[in-house]
């Protein structure tokens, strides 16, 4: 079966542990589909609503405004439920906000509360997906602290093109997206000037080069090397991963 509305929910991690029987309940799950244009915020901060949306195309960013300044705070791609904790809190600290055209899966939140109480098998994944949000959003944090603008945007390259990879979306030699280079700086919590300083330095080095949010390298392992980057955060691989070889 192919699951075309949830087949990259947990892909290369949790995912290979579940049943046919629960594929096919999480399929279940989703009510309706939507679609949405670039910029659009899907889940406004401290706005409640009565349902969780999975990303089943494109990206959507994690946004904290304050004054005339915006964060961005975490990066979703398919296969991830951007608002599941919104099922236990109601209300979000942040915003979601579509980053290039998206399609969402709406999953009404009495569904989630039946999976609580039938599903602990699903519900364990709901938990797991809520639990990795956690760990990457972690590992952001250490990036900020750790690594230079230049090695911090190759990290965000590095980190989307595992994820991608995981999902079963292969990524050759170029990682296309729809980011700006403001994207990108409010990413790494730096200025445009700097983000477009430190683009500027992975050309030079040869890491990759970035056009129109798109990056492009012939050699991924180099600059994944350059970023620092362990994936095992995102237990697909390394000591964290689930799977058995």
């Amino acid at each position: 079966m192919t699951y075309p509305l949830t087949r990259e929910f947990l892909a290369g991690r949790l995912r290979e542990h579940l049943s046919q029987n629960a594929l096919t309940h999480i399929e279940d799950l989703i009510e309706s589909v939507e679609e949405h244009g670039d910029n659009v915020q899907l889940v406004e901060s401290g706005v409640s609503l009565d349902d969780s949306h999975l990303l089943i195309e494109g990206f959507v960013l994690r946004t904290i405004e304050t004054g005339e300044r915006r964060f961005i705070v975490g990066i979703h791609v398919p296969g991830d439920f951007i608002d599941l904790h919104r099922f236990a809190l109601k209300r979000l600290d942040h915003t979601l906000v579509s980053a290039g055209s998206v399609r969402l899966g709406a999953v009404p939140h009495e569904r989630l509360q039946t999976v609580m109480n039938e599903r602990p098998d699903i519900a364990r994944a709901m938990w797991f997906a809520t639990l990795l949000d956690a760990a990457i959003h972690r590992r952001w944090i250490q990036a900020l602290e750790q690594l230079d603008a230049p090695r911090r945007i190759a990290h965000l390259y590095a980190e989307l093109h595992e994820r991608l990879t995981m999902i079963g979306r292969q990524v050759p030699r170029a990682l296309r997206t729809p980011f700006t280079q403001l994207d990108l700086a409010d990413m790494c919590g730096v200025s445009a000037v700097h983000a477009n300083r430190a683009v500027a330095k992975l050309r030079e080095l040869g890491i990759g080069e970035i056009r129109r949010g798109d990056l492009y390298t012939d050699d991924w392992d180099a600059l994944k090397r350059y970023a620092r980057f362990d994936g095992s955060y995102l237990y697909g691989h390394g000591a964290l991963k689930l799977q058995d070889d």
